[in-house]
């Protein structure tokens, strides 16, 4: 039995390429039921996990693992094993402690600090976006100190939409808004997306596609196009690339009731995780060897 729905009955889309960051798996706020069920019916030849997909930073504090979020790597690792899916894992400024390994390539696992993606004639640089955010790169403590502000608003934020919703409101993050002021407060987004697509005029590449900012978008900026796939804490969104070149911002909650509802039966979920044990652990294991350290 497999994991992804059929292809057949039209409920699963498979794609050239898809892009996912910011998932920041080890705390509260990530979205990681939601990523597998997309996941489930989207797939991919190449996934690109654009960092910041494990947060080291609250992992090392006030963070926890959950087995939702394990769910999310056997996805990906039955992506590799079903789909024959490419796997691209780049470095974020939250899953800082891949700084040991990098590079380091495991089969069609390759985990990097940045990525130039060639795709019908075109030149797109990967790569997550913190080198340019002055507040990661030289106030590190500032921006840890922000993280655990950050994980306390969202906590909030479950409470206070949970009463809109009883009075028939929409919810509303202002989590979300208050991040972004700081933001842009501290390191304006206009300097930030300018710095990006100057890089990647300089690595010779039409298109930068970066995270890190929770702010999905496709623009363009002066000549080169400037794609930023989100976050699955708030956002929920994925860059898409069908085969004839064309990009998409695909946003989960757009998408059929049906497939955001899907639950995998406890007699498939064993059936499942029994099947795919040993990619499981040849995986991990070699990464944990390589110095994988939380």
């Amino acid at each position: 039995m497999s994991y992804f729905a059929s292809l057949e009955n039209g409920s699963r889309r498979h794609f050239k390429t898809m892009i996912v960051s910011d998932i920041h798996l080890g705390t509260a706020g990530a979205k990681a039921r939601e990523m597998v069920r997309f996941l489930r019916h989207n797939t991919c030849d190449t996934l690109i996990l654009n960092g910041d997909i494990i947060d080291g930073w609250e992992l090392k504090n006030y963070g926890s693992w959950k087995v939702q979020h394990t769910r999310f790597f056997k996805m990906v690792i039955k992506m590799m094993e079903e789909c024959h899916t490419k796997v691209i894992y780049l470095h974020g400024n939250h899953d800082d402690f891949l700084d040991n390994i990098l590079p380091m390539h495991i089969g069609s696992l390759s985990i990097l600090m940045d990525y130039i993606y060639e795709s019908n004639g075109k030149r797109y640089y990967v790569v997550h976006g913190d080198i340019f955010d002055s507040v990661t790169t030289n106030l590190k403590w500032i921006a840890k100190l922000g993280s655990i502000g950050y994980t306390f608003l969202l906590w909030t934020n479950k409470g206070f939409n949970a009463m809109r919703r009883l009075f028939g409101k929409q919810p509303y993050s202002f989590s979300q808004y208050i991040k972004s002021k700081v933001k842009s407060a501290v390191s304006p987004t206009s300097n930030y997306e300018k710095q990006l697509t100057a890089l990647a005029k300089l690595k010779n590449c039409e298109t930068i596609i970066c995270g890190h900012t929770h702010k999905p978008a496709m623009k363009m900026i002066g000549e080169i196009q400037y794609m930023n796939s989100g976050d699955w804490v708030e956002s929920m969104t994925a860059l898409t690339e069908d085969f004839e070149g064309n990009w998409n911002l695909v946003y989960y909650n757009d998408l059929p009731e049906a497939e955001k509802s899907f639950s995998i039966t406890h007699e498939n979920k064993i059936d499942e995780e029994a099947e795919i044990d040993k990619l499981e652990s040849f995986y991990l294991a070699n990464i944990l060897k390589a110095g994988f350290k939380l």
